[in-house]
């Protein structure tokens, strides 16, 4: 057993259909019962760990396998000394579930039909309702139960899944239970780890249950702290060594914006960093960081040679001005950071939809980092919809336009056409404020320009997973509730 954190491996998860074909393989090699018995186990050890002093743990088992692994939790429980108490919603469908009840009621358990004892803030309840079997929203009995666990005022640990939300989206489908712990089985769920995925498991805990799953194909992969890093810094190198960034944004009222990418760009240690404000009344100097070499006009004044040999940045703060200069960026950079208002642009203009299509054809690699709003436009969707399954989202996007995409929010996406997509595992709310978008392209974009990959379609895959995972963790390490974007890139580069 293990927790899931920002610092984890990389992990595969599994949606609910190769769990079900993962379980099904598995179970045709065990004695019967075995599995469930292990799952039982585990969730009681877990019990114990989390609550050692918990004096009375409530059981909330639903009729299927999910309620079964709670009934032996409870077994496990009770033979440990603690005060267990079963609220059981109805009679098992499932063979493993109803041999489970027979044991626990000849273990003496009492199976209730309605909470009994009030439990404290020191005590703990199991949800064991639903857990990957949730096809619809909960009515009834179940969503009373539901409504009930969130209620109390003790911890709720959470079996397989909180009941209540997708495993495969982490979209709530009614009413769901808002867990403290959740203890995955056999397979790590992706709806775990985004969209309101973690707001609902709390902290996530995995028990493979000793069912080996690496011949399986995963739907997606967890992860991000192992993400290839750009080459350590040799001491002969110069700052040519390290890449040029141009920032390109900054429109009228909007200049903070390409400010906040540009100094990201330079703490993440691009060799040097051009800033094209769009607005032509920006100052010319940024006197917090003059290290940075304000250039307006800069892209239409270098040569194409240039142009394409630098690591572009483009949108943060673009206003409508942004939609002048993209079709040269489209046209020859062969590294593109596109965000914000590029991003809106693109969606506006089916001739730049086009453009940015036929780019990964002449091995011109981009990546776009969209926030929901803007990913629905590209798509010509809702954001209900991008956040109905932000996985197939993200793999439509880069699909679409052959990029690789960073969906952002909770559990940021990241996709790219032939590959597996990604959940991010570091972040947490602080991020969301203003410009911490803008921080995290910036840095993005240096962190691409200093790497080699003899493809560039890979690095840029390679820089958008270590950035946004990079982002995430210092956010966390920050420890701070709210993080304004100035202080994020500082954090960013103390790590």
């Amino acid at each position: 057993m293990r927790r899931i954190d920002s610092s984890t491996p990389d992990l595969p998860l599994f949606d609910v259909a190769r769990t079900r074909d993962i379980e099904a393989r598995a179970l045709a090699g065990l004695p019967a019962h075995a599995l469930m018995q292990r799952a039982g186990e585990a969730v009681a050890r877990l019990a114990l760990a989390l609550a050692p002093h918990a004096r009375t743990i409530r059981v909330v088992a639903g009729t299927g396998n999910n309620g079964g692994d709670g009934l032996v939790a409870a077994i496990r429980l009770q033979q440990a000394g603690k005060q267990v108490e079963v609220m059981l919603l109805g009679e098992p469908q499932a063979d493993d579930a109803r041999d489970a009840l027979a044991r626990a009621r000849d273990a003496g358990l009492p199976i209730l039909a309605d909470a009994g004892t009030s439990l404290g803030a020191h005590d703990l309840a199991i949800d064991a309702l639903l857990g990957i079997g949730a096809r619809r929203a909960a009515e009834g009995a179940v969503r009373a139960a539901i409504e009930a666990l969130n209620a109390l005022p003790c911890p709720v640990l959470s079996i397989d899944l909180p009941s209540g939300l997708s495993a495969d989206t982490g979209q709530p489908l009614g009413a769901a239970v808002h867990a403290t712990h959740t203890l995955s089985l056999l397979t790590l769920k992706p709806g775990l780890f985004t969209a309101a995925g973690r707001d609902h498991a709390g902290t996530v805990w995995f028990d493979d249950l000793g069912v080996d799953t690496g011949a399986d194909e995963p739907v997606a992969w967890l992860g991000g702290a192992q993400a290839t890093l750009a080459a350590p810094r040799r001491h002969a190198q110069h700052k040519g060594s390290f890449g040029d960034v141009a920032v390109i944004g900054g429109a009228h009222g909007m200049t903070g914006a390409a400010v906040l990418a540009s100094r990201a760009a330079l703490a993440a240690g691009a060799g040097r960093v051009f800033v094209e404000m769009l607005d032509p009344a920006a100052p010319a100097l940024d006197a917090g960081r003059p290290e940075l070499m304000l250039r307006p006009g800069w892209s239409h004044r270098v040569d194409r040679e240039t142009l394409a040999g630098s690591t572009v940045v483009c949108g943060c703060g673009g206003g409508d001005t942004v939609r002048t200069v993209l079709p040269a960026l489209l046209g020859s950079c062969v590294r593109l950071v596109l965000d914000a208002d590029a991003l809106n642009a693109i969606a506006a203009d089916a001739a730049l939809q086009q453009q940015l299509a036929a780019r990964s054809a002449r091995r011109q690699a981009t990546v776009l980092t969209p926030h929901p709003l803007e990913a629905a436009r590209l798509l010509g969707s809702s954001v209900a919809e991008v956040q109905a399954d932000r996985l197939a989202a993200g793999r439509r996007l880069a699909d679409q336009f052959g990029c690789v995409v960073v969906l952002k929010g909770s559990g940021s996406v990241i996709a790219s056409p032939g590959r597996r997509p990604r959940i991010n595992a570091s972040g947490n709310a602080s991020l969301a404020t203003a410009g911490t978008g803008d921080v995290l392209a910036g840095w993005l974009g240096a962190e691409w320009a200093q790497r080699r990959e003899a493809d560039p379609q890979e690095g840029a895959w390679q820089a958008a997973v270590h950035t946004v995972w990079w982002h995430g963790a210092a956010a966390e390490a920050s420890a701070a509730p709210v993080l304004r974007a100035a202080d994020l890139i500082e954090h960013m580069a103390r790590r």
